[in-house]
């Protein structure tokens, strides 16, 4: 009886294993299974000519500006404006104290009017010697001394003319007067300063319409963005190559409405940055933008030819690296390290490391790492929602 029971325990232990075995053999199949299936959404990346949009910081400068300095010394009287206020070319700005240039004016007169009569008395006497002289009353030199006096008495009264107009110039410009059209600045010097000529800085005028840009680009872009003169061999000087225009996102981050155009480039590439300085304008009739203002400048018009376009969400970064998941010819997903350029709209291009053929994986991203089998569900960029529509979004290229 012992041993009948003995057998009948281990005959059900057995059992029990067995079946337990079978269980967790099940469990391993179908976590294997799963793994082997790891479902996917994927996409053939996108190859065609991209308009791209590079962004810079800028900064905005009046096209003209102007610190006006009085030509004359002398304490400020009176002023004609108030700061900030828009001023036209020629319109008086400041009143100087001209009492002591009036002064000037009146001894520079008087010592005219002595000179005039010094000459016509030296004139009379001039023609009474040639009298005396044709009949041979006074000597050949006494004649001559005559007439050198008279020369003299001109020279005098030439001089002393130049000075009445010096003092009634000086008097003249104890009024400022607005030398060009434009919004006067708010540090105006006020009423009572005494304001040395040509170095009191009374007050700056800048011209508001149009209103000049101010921004640097690397020095590859210098080159992208003259990619197509070298091409074509065209000399950029000589020929009005065309260069791309720009717009501006002010600071609130709402885009200006109208376009600029560049206007100059320096001469050299700075050795400190290694960037280009480079100037556009841009018209500014309602006087929203002022001088000193800070704006994002996006360049429009640029394009990058055949570019390889791939969504953003298929990108990933690790530290320093950027890669992407593809599909592999054996089902399974291969992991490529790829170098990333501008984002256009809701995609990446990519400037090395996929070809036109590869398919990207653009969800199911989570969970999956290379070598991994997968299912994959091809999708369209429609029905993912991918748009290469410019987007506010844009690379700073600072």
């Amino acid at each position: 009886m012992a041993g009948f029971l003995g057998r009948k325990t281990a005959a059900i232990i057995s059992t029990i294993i067995l079946g337990t075995s079978i269980i967790f053999s099940g469990c391993g199949q179908q976590e294997q299974a799963e793994q082997k299936n790891t479902p996917v959404k994927a996409m053939k990346v996108i190859q065609q000519d991209t308009p791209v949009a590079y962004a810079y910081p800028g900064h905005l400068l009046g096209k003209e500006e102007v610190r006006v300095h009085a030509r004359v010394s002398g304490s400020i009287l009176e002023k004609y404006f108030d700061g900030g206020d828009y001023v036209y070319a020629g319109q008086p700005l400041y009143k100087l104290d001209s009492r002591q240039y009036e002064t000037a004016i009146i001894s520079a007169q008087a010592e005219l009017s002595k000179a005039e009569s010094n000459l016509r008395n030296a004139q009379e006497e001039l023609g009474r010697y040639e009298t005396l002289w044709k009949d041979r009353a006074v000597s050949e030199q006494t004649l001559t001394n005559k007439r050198a006096d008279v020369e003299g008495y001109m020279a005098t009264v030439a001089a002393e003319r130049a000075a009445v107009r010096k003092a009634q110039e000086n008097l003249d410009d104890t009024i400022v007067y607005a030398p060009m059209s434009g919004r006067v600045s708010v540090d105006d010097v006020a009423v009572g300063t005494y304001a040395t000529a040509g170095s009191t800085n009374l007050v700056t005028i800048g011209t508001m319409d149009p209103i000049n840009i101010q921004f640097s680009v690397s020095e590859t872009e210098y080159l992208n963005l003259l990619a197509e003169a070298m091409e074509t061999g065209a000399d950029i000087d000589r020929d009005n190559t065309p260069l791309p225009k720009v717009k501006i996102t002010l600071s609130n981050g709402r885009e200006y409405p109208f376009e600029g155009t560049i206007i100059a480039a320096d001469r050299a590439l700075s050795t400190n940055t290694g960037s280009l300085t480079i100037e556009a304008t841009i018209a500014n009739p309602q006087g929203i933008l002022l001088p000193g203002m800070f704006v994002q400048v996006h360049m429009v018009g640029v394009k990058t030819d055949n570019a390889i376009l791939v969504p953003q969400r298929a990108v990933q970064q690790l530290l320093d690296e950027a890669f992407v998941l593809v599909v592999g010819e054996n089902g399974k997903s291969i992991s490529k390290n790829v170098k990333v350029g501008e984002k256009v709209g809701s995609y990446y291009i990519i400037e090395k490391g996929l070809s036109p053929t590869d398919v990207v994986i653009v969800e199911g991203l989570t969970t999956l790492r290379a070598g991994q089998d997968i299912d994959v569900t091809m999708v369209t960029p429609e029905e993912m929602g991918f748009s290469t529509t410019e987007s506010t979004e844009i690379t700073d290229k600072s």
